[in-house]
């Protein structure tokens, strides 16, 4: 873990808000850039992120995400209280090893599963709104407290068949993790963050268990009874030994066997929620600073898809993962040794003049000459990219029909951006109607 102090916090911060003056001036530069602030070479020409996305054995995801914060010792000892120290997942693993934890994943985001779960995500964005926009409510809100960072994890929750009841501590302990391991947090905002991690660790857990007993027509039985790592020593005892089991359960689980479906489900949530929440909150705020556009969408509902895609490639909600070389390796005539990290810019990319033309501009009716990897490329590519996108779409055919007046409510050249390029968001976006 890097060690990172309150100053240079402060510079990190300003950077991540608004990276793309860097991107430009790297993809000027000759060769990679190296930047002090990520401890990482950028890599932000878009053939340079392909090249590196598609050589997994000598680019590793072995350090896909570093956190930049390290917990107090009183974050620590309540962390200690969890499932122990973090596992390999999808995102770090590479090989075999990868595609072992990836296949349940893909298994349960099929299009047709996708499709199965949109009624439901359709009913939830419907019912959102009305909260907000019923009758008698005020017509000002902030719609990713109120709407954006609330569907993504009912939805996500229902795939994997979770109780509703449980997803607003999914969602909280989500935001907690990213919190605690990418902030400069005061210790009683740590301790905190500390036990709602700690809290969703034994949820899960709970389910992993239930699964195991009783697996169900849901993805969090597909990722229990399709992974069993052979690592790991069998519990004396079960801490929860009046659990009911099913009488054709088998064998109890392994502590390394819990450990590693945990940081699993942990992992999925993350991406599988935070993610569509950003992709959500930026859509709507690029949309909403240009008027014409929103207009146009609205009177013309068929261009939604190419909205989509257009926000993705302008402002994507994962501006970049890590990469180290497995050997001594050139890249974009830059020698890199062995144990060299880089850093991998979707938004960069997103951005290249060599590939879009005005990539600075954004514009739904954009021509589409290239196709963005906003969603990453090769082995590592986002499973959940599907089901993100027709969340996005319900969420913009509901506000183009029920909201065609909508607008950023005062200054919308205010909104703040998150400081983090993992799910890159407006920290609020106020609206009215």
């Amino acid at each position: 873990m890097r060690r990172v102090d309150r100053q240079q916090h402060a510079r990190l911060d300003e950077l991540m808000r608004d990276p793309y003056p860097l991107y430009a001036r790297a993809r000027r530069a000759e060769g990679l850039t190296y930047v002090p602030e990520f401890g990482a070479w950028l890599v932000a020409r878009d053939a340079d992120v392909r090249e590196v996305l598609r050589r997994p054995s000598v680019f590793s995801s072995a350090n896909a995400v570093r956190a930049d914060a390290a917990p107090s010792a009183a974050a620590r000892a309540v962390l200690g209280l969890g499932t122990g120290a973090r596992r390999r997942v999808v995102i770090t693993a590479d090989g075999p090893a990868h595609q072992r934890l990836r296949t349940p994943i893909v298994r349960g985001l099929t299009p047709a599963r996708v499709a199965a779960v949109l009624p439901y995500a359709a009913e939830r964005a419907a019912a959102l709104a009305d909260a907000f926009a019923g009758p008698g409510r005020d017509r000002h809100v902030d719609v990713m407290d109120a709407y954006a960072m609330r569907l993504p994890g009912q939805v996500i929750g229902h795939i994997l068949g979770f109780d509703p009841a449980d997803v607003p501590l999914v969602v909280r302990g989500g935001h907690s993790i990213e919190q605690l391991l990418f902030r400069p947090l005061p210790e009683d905002e740590q301790v905190a963050a500390a036990r709602d991690m700690v809290a969703l660790q034994r949820l899960l857990e709970g389910y992993v268990r239930d699964r195991h007993a009783a697996p169900r027509d849901d993805l969090c039985s597909e990722m229990v009874t399709s992974l069993a790592p052979d690592d790991g020593e069998p519990e004396e005892a079960d801490p929860a030994g009046d659990r009911p089991r099913h009488a054709d359960a088998g064998p109890e689980l392994t502590v390394g066997q819990r450990g590693e479906l945990v940081s699993h489900l942990q992992n999925f949530l993350l991406a599988g929620h935070l993610t569509t929440t950003a992709l959500i909150g930026t859509t709507l705020l690029h949309l909403l600073r240009h008027p014409a556009q929103w207009k146009l969408l609205c009177e013309e509902p068929e261009r939604i898809p190419a909205a989509i895609e257009e926000a993705a490639r302008f402002d994507t909600a994962l501006q970049g993962f890590r990469r180290v070389t497995t050997r001594a390796v050139t890249l974009a005539g830059t020698e890199l040794p062995a144990g060299a990290e880089v850093l991998v810019g979707f938004g960069a990319a997103g951005r290249d003049e060599g590939r879009y033309a005005r990539p600075d501009v954004f514009d739904i009716t954009r021509t589409p000459v290239a196709r963005h990897i906003a969603f990453g490329l090769g082995a590592h590519a986002c499973p959940g990219a599907l089901l993100a996108r027709e969340q996005l779409r319900l969420t913009l055919e509901l506000f183009t029909r029920r909201f065609p007046g909508l607008r950023l409510a005062g200054d919308g050249a205010a909104v703040r951006m998150r400081p983090t390029l993992i799910h890159r968001s407006p920290e609020a976006l106020y609206v009215t109607w």
